[in-house]
């Protein structure tokens, strides 16, 4: 592993390393390949008018790590002191490099970034406002946007309440939020709760970030803001399943149905562990939830044959979904209308009915 950078004052870390002294924010890059879009990432972070971050970046051994390393010691040399750039020995993966991330981070929350994504203007400041309104939070659910080719043409807004929510650690909280946290993009987590929940358990479920977010809501609460946090490129193509424990379950550059079942079995199974271990019951209301905003599991598999897709279908129904009318309303709808005729039906619908979360990724 190698490290690139520092700040000022040092503080110990489990490992016996050094890091800076507490900045308010880490913002956390999980890198492996698309360097193309690192430069676009950077400077989104970097002009933030907000000074009180840190950026740690740890590449994951991907065949485009020259080029990483290279586009990172030229930002560290124009932003000095800012950006602390690690290299993993190994591939992790996805889950383990977003493990080490929080391990790397010297910040009171990490502030996770996709690697081909965008932060919005002001993200920063309106994420420390809610955290300064809400000390003891765990974890601030963001608003996000979605785009195609580039940032200024925004195809869709999430927005899960209009004004800005507290909602009661333990329950209600991990309820809520469990499958909200699924995109790892504005994905803000009280940093030393993080470190506390470390396990390898969940590793090749690609949602580590979901069983932070059911182990960190125990005790403390969630906060949601309407404010657009950051921008998510939706027609990049997945890049898991290079790891040890991915390999078998995803296949680089396209979802198979059988790593969208891999993927939604792996959510499933965070939340039976919090139930086996911790003796917090909210299984079926997560299945539920599911089943109601089902949409985003079986986008991409629209083209598939019949045969296959009534196969996929079966499949999700035995986890449970099958007891819930939207779950079949969603692979009915979706089939005969395909992408883009439901997209369009699903956004008239949220126009209609002031943008209702039963449709699309609401």
């Amino acid at each position: 592993m190698t490290e690139a950078g520092s700040l000022g004052v040092k503080l110990p870390t489990l490992d016996g390393s050094v890091v800076p002294i507490r900045k308010l924010f880490s913002v956390c890059i999980p890198a492996y390949n698309r360097a193309g879009c690192l430069k676009s990432l950077l400077d989104s972070i970097l002009n933030q008018d907000f000074r009180d971050f840190e950026v740690v970046i740890c590449e994951d051994r991907s065949p485009e790590r020259e080029q990483i390393r290279a586009i990172v010691c030229e930002y560290q040399s124009r932003y000095p002191g800012i950006i602390r750039y690690f290299e993993n020995d190994e591939n992790l993966g996805y889950d383990g490099n977003v493990r080490r991330l929080v391990e790397r981070a010297s910040g009171e929350f990490c502030f996770f970034m996709g690697n081909d994504d965008i932060m919005c203007a002001g993200a920063l400041e309106n994420t420390a406002a809610v955290i300064c309104r809400h000390p003891n939070v765990g974890l601030v659910l963001k608003s996000y946007g979605w785009f195609d080719e580039v940032p200024e043409r925004v195809n869709q807004e999430i927005r899960w309440f209009k004004e800005e929510k507290e909602i009661p650690a333990g329950i209600p909280a991990i309820r809520f939020a469990f499958r909200r946290s699924g995109v790892l993009s504005g994905y803000v987590v009280h940093r030393n709760s993080a470190l506390q929940a470390a396990t390898d358990k969940f590793d090749g479920t690609l949602y580590y970030q979901m069983h932070l977010t059911a182990t960190v809501l125990i005790d403390k609460p969630a906060v949601c803001t309407p404010k657009v946090l950051i921008l998510c490129r939706g027609n990049g193509s997945p890049d898991f399943g290079h790891s040890a424990k991915e390999k078998g379950k995803f296949v680089p550059g396209r979802y198979t149905p059988q790593a969208r079942l891999n993927m939604v079995g792996g959510a499933l199974s965070i939340i039976r562990n919090l139930k086996e271990t911790r003796g917090i019951d909210v299984v079926e209301d997560v299945i539920h939830d599911y089943a109601n905003y089902f949409y985003p599991y079986i986008k991409d598999q629209l083209d598939l044959p019949f045969d296959q897709y009534y196969q996929l279908y079966r499949a999700y129904g035995r986890m449970g979904f099958a007891r819930y009318p939207l779950f079949h309303l969603y692979f009915l709808l979706a089939y005969m209308l395909g992408e883009k005729r439901f997209d369009a039906l699903a956004a008239f619908i949220r126009g209609r009915l002031g943008r209702s979360p039963r449709f699309g990724t609401w």
